[in-house]
């Protein structure tokens, strides 16, 4: 059936205009911020691939391994007929699912939804050669505005893996389910993975690696600032902070001025003191009864939760009820 042209609903304007909203937002707030989805231009995206292959970051691999013991599980008890994946990307992941459904039979449609253009239109003429008899269907959008632009019909199975989903605030958390389950028709399924509480020596170091790759991830979001929006960051001028808070049970992610600075951003001075600091990430880890609460809520039943043997990761399967 092959690739169908992509379906944009953000449009590179789009972008530069959140861009500019997040960067005003973040830099005159008090404690400021930025969010980490500013993190993922093509050289912040092959950071990541970099870290997802590190001795300590192990959320990548735990998931991968819940996936190739339970996607067979997966494909049997959905049945679905079309699979959306939210920020696809080109995950190996998306292949252990393709595969299931394509043994299982039965699945008709792959609807990949993500920011980028390139990284779509690449992901889907691959995914289209390999899966010949698959229709796929790329989407560029933003899964946190634009869930309502889902295809309809058929069951559907939507996979957000990753851990993707601790990103957000306990809120946005909310939000973001509600508006799931509202682009959701009854005995639809969600498959969601969420990184687990666990011991902080586990944690922090994946935040944090000894080759020094997670740093320049996480400084890379200022390079990004500086070249769409004529900033004057020194990025080597912050030093890399990764910090368990045990209250929130979340990593925080954060860039620390060495000296204080002067940055001019838009039409705005911004003004860092030495030691001052930039939330670039938070990253929230679960309770398996706490990611089920949060779906009960939005109106979905877990009839399926599995982890790792090492209990390090968790993927829940919720149907929208």
């Amino acid at each position: 059936m092959g690739a169908e042209p992509l379906e944009i609903h953000l449009e590179e304007h789009d972008l530069a205009a959140a861009l500019r909203t997040d960067v005003r937002a973040g830099l005159t707030a008090a404690d400021k911020w930025l969010p980490p989805k500013w993190f993922y231009d093509a050289r912040g995206s092959a950071l990541f691939e970099e870290i997802t292959r590190l001795p300590e970051y192990y959320p990548t691999r735990a998931e991968r391994a819940i996936l190739v013991e339970r996607a067979a599980d997966i494909a049997a008890t959905t049945g679905a007929k079309t699979l959306i994946e939210l920020g696809s990307g080109s995950s190996e992941k998306t292949r252990l699912l393709l595969d299931a459904f394509t043994r299982h039979g039965g699945l008709g449609t792959f609807v990949p939804l993500d920011v980028s253009v390139s990284a779509l239109r690449q992901s889907t003429a691959q995914i289209a050669r390999e899966y010949p008899g698959l229709r796929v269907r790329g989407i560029v959008g933003d899964f946190t505005r634009q869930l309502d632009r889902l295809p309809t019909g058929g069951r559907r199975l939507v996979a957000f893996l990753g851990g993707t989903i601790g990103n957000l605030l306990p809120a946005e958390r909310a939000e973001f389910l509600a508006a799931m389950r509202a682009a959701l028709e009854t005995g639809d399924w969600l498959l969601i993975g969420t990184d687990l509480v666990k011991d902080p020596s586990v944690i922090v170091p994946a935040y944090d690696d000894s080759a020094g790759v997670t740093a320049e991830f996480n400084r890379n979001v200022l390079h990004v600032v500086n070249r769409e929006l004529g900033a004057d960051f020194d990025p080597g001028a912050f030093t890399h902070v990764a910090l368990w808070d045990p209250q929130q049970e979340w990593i925080e992610m954060r860039l620390r001025a060495t000296r204080p600075m002067r940055v001019r951003v838009l039409d705005l001075t911004v003004d860092f003191a030495e030691g001052e600091e930039l939330r670039t990430e938070v990253s929230a880890k679960f309770r398996p009864e706490g990611i089920a609460a949060e779906l009960a809520a939005a109106g979905f039943a877990v009839p399926r939760f599995w982890t790792d043997r090492r209990g390090l990761f968790g993927v829940s399967l919720a149907q929208a009820v």
